[in-house]
């Protein structure tokens, strides 16, 4: 059966100033890798036997009703203003309206250069798109909002970074790729047409209840701060959030040097070009709050009075870190047993974390042990995790069903970085299955699964990836 692609295509209707249209670049030899196909059926494709899905998402065929395009942004990169950015190496296909009523776009990773390329290749290697096809969906599995994996592909031609490394293509689906940066360019261009047409498209598309400017601004603030809370709580560390990485649908967007903790140490950097610390595991609160203020800013010239705009923004992002703090005590409370958090609960959990900290305690395996009753093992000494426990158990008295609380927030399961880069390793060498299994594993996360016992394991030694990178 041809595969159908029921496209709505909304952005596509902005002014060509929001992008420029361009068909993605064909590729040598597509050879499919993965395709997800209960995903295609929620957005309400048909057709997904068709042979040439390879063909089709790794751009060497325009499917019926795409509208291609690289969109136009800006974005500060590690603090630093870069006034035009864009996709360089993406094309977005196309819209769905899904058979649940969501949009989401579709767009193709990896496939091809683009006006915004800033002389780059336009080419994802394998390893990336593995990651990111994995990384989103364990993502997903966990409850935490995100883009979504559709397809894999590999492309049969190299990649040249510091080797030649084999090509791939992903498809990518969100709620949609508008950024902070979406709304940077513009308000660094002094358009405030396309500003406000760009924010008129956002709220009809994301936030259909806000009112105006601060409406807007208030429900991304909501949605950034319940997403951050969300990645800490399962010790994840995004490694690159500059505001052309920060989604305003509130979905975790661009998994480049992304990564999980093993050891809890809130100091944890992954990324390999973050020699500085600014997106540390401990620091991704403030960077989100730093990020939602460009956005606050380049709204400004919406408002008709601009001091009282400058006035009520300062306020809204001034009071988005008691967000982030109540939703940070809400996901930990639940993560240690407890459904109705108090404000003195703070304090257990962060003793708890401290704990964690000076013993070099797993993150994932020792909140998950607190459902076996097992925690102290993860501990060097045991005794220090003891003494906290007592005051752990006194605060657990009256609560109905911790057990199954804990068992609902803390994963069994995560991407863990040196069992990912083995992974990827595998793939390279024409090894498909590691990827296939840790896809099937991380799909189910909170169940515990005793095929997948060495999925739990930290690293050894040898096998510790003290850096990760974004590929590009």
């Amino acid at each position: 059966m041809t595969l159908h692609i029921p496209f709505d295509n909304s952005y596509a209707a902005l002014p060509d100033g929001f992008y420029t249209r361009q068909n993605p670049t064909p590729v040598a030899a597509p050879q499919l890798i993965v395709f997800n196909h209960a995903l295609a059926a929620q957005m309400g494709m048909e057709g997904t036997d068709d042979p040439r899905l390879a063909s089709i998402f790794a751009g060497n065929e325009v499917p019926q009703g795409a509208a291609p395009l690289a969109q136009l942004y800006a974005g500060h990169q590690f603090g630093q203003f870069n006034p035009q950015l864009g996709d360089g190496r993406a094309i977005l296909l196309g819209e769905t309206v899904g058979r649940d009523g969501r949009r989401r776009d579709i767009q193709l990773k990896g496939s091809g250069p683009t006006p915004y390329s800033r002389s780059g290749d336009g080419r994802a290697w394998l390893g990336p798109v593995l990651r990111e096809y994995l990384v989103s969906e364990a993502m997903h599995a966990l409850g935490v909002p995100t883009t979504r994996a559709l397809a894999a592909v590999r492309t049969g031609e190299p990649v040249y970074r510091e080797a030649a490394l084999p090509g791939a293509v992903l498809t990518r689906v969100a709620a949609s790729h508008i950024r902070v940066g979406t709304f940077q360019v513009f308000a660094a261009r002094r358009d405030t047409k396309a500003l406000r047409e760009l924010m008129d498209h956002a709220i009809a598309r994301h936030y259909p209840d806000a009112d105006g400017p601060r409406g807007f601004l208030q429900a991304v603030i909501a949605a950034q701060a319940k997403l951050v809370a969300q990645w800490m709580s399962v010790g994840f560390i995004h490694g690159v959030m500059n505001t052309d990485n920060c989604a305003i649908s509130g979905e975790t967007i661009d998994y480049g040097p992304c990564a999980f903790m093993d050891v809890y140490n809130p100091d944890t950097v992954f990324s390999s070009i973050d020699r500085r610390g600014r997106y540390a595991y401990a620091n991704q609160a403030d960077i989100v709050i730093w990020n939602i203020a460009q956005l606050a800013t380049s709204l400004v010239p919406l408002m008709p009075d601009t001091d009282e705009a400058v006035k009520g923004f300062t306020d809204d992002v001034q009071g988005m870190a008691e967000q982030i703090r109540a939703q940070w005590l809400t996901r930990f409370a639940a993560k240690i047993g407890i459904t109705e958090a108090q404000p003195e609960d703070a304090a257990l959990i962060g003793d708890l974390l401290t704990t964690m900290d000076e013993n070099q305690a797993d993150f994932t395996n020792t909140f998950r042990a607190l459902v076996s009753g097992d925690a102290r093992d993860q501990f060097t000494d045991p005794a220090a995790f003891e003494l906290w426990a007592e005051g752990w158990k006194q605060r657990l008295d009256g609560e109905a069903d911790p057990q199954a609380v804990m068992t609902s927030a803390n994963p069994a399961y995560i991407p863990r970085n040196h069992r990912v880069e083995q992974m990827i390793e595998a793939a390279v060498a024409g090894d498909d299955a590691p990827f296939h299994r840790m896809l099937d594993i991380l799909s189910r996360p909170y169940e515990d699964q005793p095929v997948a016992e060495d999925l739990t394991r930290p690293p050894l030694p040898a096998e510790v990836v003290p850096a990760t990178f974004c590929g590009t």
